[in-house]
């Protein structure tokens, strides 16, 4: 069975951990027993999912959000005392990988994505290069760029026009990145696919005629943390993994 020291030096290295520039540390973030033998993933190290984690006998939770987010105070109270709590109670340590899993170019969640909607990145974009965007195989309108989301995330999407242009060139960048929109305007994008939507980008859709969609922010984030862990497996041999999803509707 691999040690997590194992797990936390595989990944760090595989993810390149050390060239972002992020608001919670990634990496292992609380530390449970030395050796490993399952590890749950999942998107986010919810109570739900630490409680299911524990159910499932793990030994590890591997996730895209961990325990800080930006902002926070550092108290150990209410929701992260809970949290927390049950981690150490049963001895489980917790691995998180933010910006690094978004960015990795064969298992982030940009990249699976993309391999998931049959798009190919030739370019990146936005801080940190996170952005991802390429040209589609065949045109298509806005319509059929929805269904297809829709299809294949199992999840409506908030769509904005733009002004009709057949879509070629698409961008994307998973999650919360709204704001990477006015780079993917410059980076020649005809839409932008991201995971939520703030009031301002229905204007610059309006007023730039680059259409904007909103696919979900959990749904377009599930992808990197499985193949992270399913690599993981064929790497370090002895380990088991297992993948639980805690639907959320943002």
């Amino acid at each position: 069975m691999p040690h997590r020291h194992d797990i936390d030096r595989y990944l760090g290295q595989l993810l390149d951990v050390g060239r972002f520039k992020d608001y919670g540390p990634n990496g292992l973030q609380v530390e449970g027993r030395d050796e490993i033998r399952h590890l749950v993933c999942g998107v986010t190290a919810s109570l739900a999912l630490i409680d299911a984690a524990i159910a499932a006998g793990a030994d590890a939770i591997l996730v895209h959000h961990g325990l800080f987010w930006r902002g926070q105070d550092g108290r150990i109270t209410g929701w992260m005392k809970q949290r927390l709590q049950r981690l150490l109670q049963h001895d489980i340590s917790l691995f998180a990988y933010h910006l690094p899993l978004d960015a990795h170019p064969e298992l982030g969640n940009n990249a699976q994505l993309g391999a998931r909607l049959g798009w190919r990145a030739d370019a990146r974009f936005g801080e940190q290069d996170l952005g991802f965007a390429g040209a589609l195989d065949m045109p298509t309108d806005l319509a059929g760029l929805t269904a297809l989301l829709r299809e294949r995330l199992g999840r409506e999407v908030i769509a904005v026009p733009g002004d009709g242009r057949p879509l070629r060139r698409v961008a994307w960048c998973t999650g919360g990145a709204q704001g990477f929109f006015e780079a993917a305007i410059a980076a020649g994008a005809d839409v932008f696919v991201t995971g939520e939507i703030s009031e301002p980008q229905a204007h610059y859709a309006a007023e730039t005629g680059v259409a904007f969609v909103a696919a979900g922010h959990h749904a377009t984030e599930r992808y990197g943390v499985q193949a992270l862990a399913a690599r993981l497996v064929q790497e370090l041999p002895g380990l088991t993994q297992q993948f639980i999803d805690i639907d959320n509707p943002a």
